[in-house]
């Protein structure tokens, strides 16, 4: 069963043990005005199951259209449970306005979410305990939700959802996710404010915090199941939500939250499809609100701390990969194994004997790499062959020989390089691609480093023109059995759009103004300078 995307109401992707949707089943509905703290009124539908009651309920909170729930609103009364679905603040049929985009939902001067939950439980059908549901912008809402700590909020289920918005929905890196932000918000017909407000604030700065999750990890005290994808555009995200939360969370939410990642993105990629990636029993929506609704909590020591999916290539019947494996905790045990660039442009696990090597192109942000999958949204994703880009001159691809055996990849993946840019700012991009025997090169993991960010987010600092600095490109995590007879590469370039805004070598923020520089950008790999990328491997 597909997911819808983008960003919609993509609750069957979540719910795949659920062959058959039964709309028609009867359930008891009204729409309710559900006054604010501030006296805004949000519009809300309430599904009740037949029967006197009373109920557990899910929450759902949605910018994409409150009703838009209804398709399963007979199974969630089937199981026993009210359905409370809610419009943002400012959309659909509920007043106020949505600016900033989620802010209203978090802990701050607005806590929609907070007064929705303790209004529901002051509603005669109710018994007291509300979970909320949410993938994607729902799941946002609650990860906003979750640190205001509604008395009554007994747990949550989590899908591909940012932990921070900063860095991995606006400025990834330092470089502003053009695509997504952009696409998102305007083809959603979200206030214009929102993107205005987010382009005047390029830097880490208090605006962000005020709004950021991970900072108030160890408010939240409810458990949550967290479920992410690898090629998802909130990768990083699902896995900080999880590990900040299980570990800093308040008595209620420590050691208690659980994580789940699939081979999949924002919806799905048909490149390769990997077989055994049914969601995992274990990971079921239903099991987990009966665990904390129904049974406080009883059951939850049989759902493994982590369950993710290794990746293999799908023709090859002897990979140790295609499977899901469980853990106790996030990242798993791996060794780091650093694996270095060469001026041959090959990869060797060997650093460079050389005194001066190095290797240098020309990045013109007229002239950007284009885009071809990964993490996205609304353009191409998933594993999608980069040979058609990899051949550009701004492109250095770094090739290892071939593998004689099937190596494991699970963890975070960092490149570490030594750069320096004719530029007072310019970008850094990274892919790590599995190339397959016939010649695909399937990116597996991409990232961005904007230079000018290379040791704060909170602030820019410039580049100046020839220095050699040390630089670090996070390009968040995987789990991926490389098979025998493969090889992995790396593409380094300054440019990867309109994933990312391309960086105009001037010296100001992206998006600024029209002009540009063309930048010689180099790359250092000798004995004083060893590049390489550090791989997570996994030995069993």
């Amino acid at each position: 069963m597909k997911r819808v995307a983008p960003l919609g109401v993509i609750f069957i992707a979540a719910v795949t043990s659920i062959a058959v949707w039964e709309p028609s089943w009867a359930e008891a509905k009204e729409t309710v005005m559900v006054p604010m703290r501030d006296g805004v009124k949000l519009a809300t539908e309430v599904y009740l199951p037949s029967g006197d009651g009373p109920w557990p309920a899910i929450l759902v909170m949605t910018p994409y259209g409150r009703k838009g729930v209804e398709a399963i609103a007979g199974e969630v009364g089937k199981r026993g449970y009210a359905l409370v679905s809610q419009d943002f603040r400012g959309r659909g049929d509920s007043e106020g306005t949505d600016y900033p985009v989620f802010s209203s939902c978090g802990w701050g001067e607005h806590q929609d979410g907070y007064d929705t939950v303790e209004w529901i439980v002051k509603q005669k059908w109710s018994n007291g305990k509300v979970g909320g549901w949410g993938i994607s912008a729902p799941g946002i809402a609650l990860n906003m939700t979750s640190p205001s700590r509604p008395p009554h909020l007994v747990c949550c289920y989590v899908g591909v959802a940012f932990s921070s918005m900063y860095s991995q929905s606006a400025y990834q890196g330092g470089a502003f996710r053009k695509s997504l932000l952009e696409d998102w918000l305007t083809q959603n017909k979200f206030n214009p404010k929102n993107l205005e407000l987010i382009r005047a604030h390029p830097n880490y700065d208090d605006f962000w915090k005020a709004i950021d999750p991970e900072t108030v990890a160890s408010r939240v005290n409810v458990p949550t199941m967290f479920l992410g994808g690898w090629y998802d555009i909130f990768t990083a995200g699902s896995i900080s939500s999880f590990v900040t939360i299980n570990k800093q969370g308040d008595a209620g939410a420590n050691g208690k939250c659980r994580l789940v990642m699939e081979p999949y993105g924002h919806g799905r990629s048909e490149d390769l499809v990997f077989p055994n990636a049914n969601h995992p029993k274990a990971a079921d929506v239903w099991n987990w609100f009966d665990v904390w609704l129904k049974n406080d909590g009883k059951g939850i020591d049989e759902i493994p701390a982590v369950q993710y999916f290794v990746m293999g290539d799908p023709a090859d019947p002897n990979t140790p990969g295609n499977k899901w494996r469980t853990a106790d905790d996030w990242p798993v045990p791996a060794i780091p194994i650093k694996v270095y660039f060469h001026t041959d442009k090959k990869l060797r696990l060997e650093p460079p004997q050389e005194v001066f090597g190095s290797l240098a192109y020309k990045y013109d942000p007229k002239n950007p790499v284009p885009t071809m999958g990964g993490a996205n949204l609304t353009i191409t994703k998933g594993p999608k062959d980069q040979r058609p880009v990899e051949g550009r001159a701004d492109v250095l691809l770094f090739t290892s020989p071939v593998f004689d055996r099937y190596v494991e990849i699970t963890g975070p993946v960092k490149v570490k390089f030594w750069a320096s840019s004719t530029a007072p700012d310019t970008d850094f991009t990274a892919k790590l691609c599995d190339v397959y025997p016939d010649g695909r090169s399937m990116i597996v993991l991409d990232g961005v480093l904007r230079a000018s960010h290379r040791s704060s987010m909170e602030k820019t600092e410039p580049m100046e023109p020839g220095r050699i600095y040390e630089l670090d490109i996070d390009l968040w995590s995987t789990s991926l059995v490389v098979s025998q007879g493969h090889r992995l590469s790396i593409a380094v370039s300054s440019s990867n759009s309109p994933r990312f805004e391309p960086n105009p070598n001037t010296g100001k923020p992206s998006g600024t103004d029209d002009k540009t520089e063309v930048a010689t950008n180099t790359i250092y790999m000798n004995t004083s300078h060893p590049s390489h990328i550090l791989l997570p491997i996994v030995t069993h």
